[in-house]
């Protein structure tokens, strides 16, 4: 199977018209003056960036690579919105910076995904509530994978499977996140498919799936438990990989067609992983209104599909109070299901 490389977040950046372009633009039939409260009023025109909160050859990265593309197909004239990566929790930093004042302000962006909220429903952000960030819009949706190097051992999931009952202690997971976390969860939920005690396996945390898949790579884990999008980047890039299962409820189309779901090999193992973004609390109601449209019209491009198939996502759009419903929802899915694997859930 032949695998395209996402390409960089800034590759298709057209440069940036000078200042006395812009005004010159914006001047054009409009009395003197105007120009000031017009510009001032869409956020998403201005400088800002997008804050990846783990380190580069994550989920992360590749949701800040997405929003700059897709924010560049519809403000063309904008500056390039650079990615910055702010690891530290697997987003429980960038959380509580928001969260405290100290990160934000009107052109900050900060990436988040179904992890995130799990993470939030068990209290794993610090004592802040989720109304402390305001959701913009979701991005795509990605999959787990449960994924080996090429020439591991287990060379399908039955055989992973057979290894748990054996023995599940000599099984060692390893993803971005530590216990309680969304790539955590996966590999409980497998380890207990097998018919095994959870809380007795193997699974070792790392800041980030780009950092497990380099140890996967270095023959450091047994199995990953990541997400399609981020293992997809990394085979790209060179990495050995075979993905045994995408935890999907049917098999997907694209460049994951030809890859079979763990519902078909007789494991009923899903999850699906929203990517989206999310700004302070405190950010002004104008420059959240001017994000959400951006990302609105940004979303509905004709392009759009195509641009979020290159970073391994599938259409997934959702803004406003339908994406605020979501994340409620969410949160009480994830209270639910960590409450069964014996994980804490906040508020207590």
């Amino acid at each position: 199977m032949t695998i395209s490389k996402p390409s960089p977040a800034n590759a298709l950046h057209a440069r940036a018209p000078s200042r006395r372009h812009v005004l010159a633009t914006l001047l054009g039939g409009m009395a003197p003056g105007a120009h000031t409260t017009a510009q001032a009023s869409d956020a998403s025109t201005e400088p800002g960036e997008c804050v990846a909160p783990s380190k580069p050859g994550g989920g992360f990265g590749l949701t800040c690579g997405l929003a700059a593309d897709a924010i560049q197909a519809v403000r063309p004239g904008r500056a390039p919105l650079p990615t910055r990566f702010l690891p530290g929790g697997i987003g429980a930093v960038a959380f509580d910076q928001v969260a405290t004042g100290r990160l934000g302000g009107p052109g900050t962006l900060v990436a988040f995904s179904s992890g995130s909220l799990l993470n939030i429903a068990q209290g794993r952000f610090g004592p802040h509530p989720v109304g402390a960030v305001r959701f913009i819009a979701t991005l795509g949706t990605d999959y787990g994978v449960i994924a080996v190097h090429r020439d591991a051992r287990y060379q399908s999931l039955a055989q992973v499977t057979a290894a748990l009952q054996r023995d599940s202690a000599r099984v060692v997971f390893g993803a971005g996140g530590t216990i309680g976390s969304q790539d955590w969860i996966k590999a409980a939920q497998l380890v207990r498919a097998a018919g095994q005690d959870h809380k007795k396996m193997r699974f070792v945390a790392f800041e980030g799936g780009g950092e497990a898949l380099k140890a996967l790579r270095g023959g450091h884990l047994d199995i990953f438990t990541g997400d399609a999008a981020e293992a997809m980047q990394a085979a790209a890039q060179g990495l050995p990989l075979r993905i045994l299962a995408v935890l999907a409820p049917q098999r997907l189309q694209g460049q994951l067609a030809g890859l079979p779901t763990a519902r078909e090999q007789g494991i009923d193992l899903t999850w699906p992983t929203v990517r989206g973004l999310y700004m302070a609390a405190s950010t002004p109601d104008a420059a959240v209104r001017a994000w959400t449209n951006a990302f609105e019209q940004a979303l509905a491009a004709p392009g759009y599909t195509a641009l979020c198939s290159r970073y391994g996502l599938y259409p997934f759009a959702l803004t406003g109070a339908a994406l605020d419903n979501f994340v409620q929802r969410s949160l009480q899915d994830y209270r639910r299901m960590a409450q069964d694997l014996g994980l804490r859930t906040w508020p207590r």
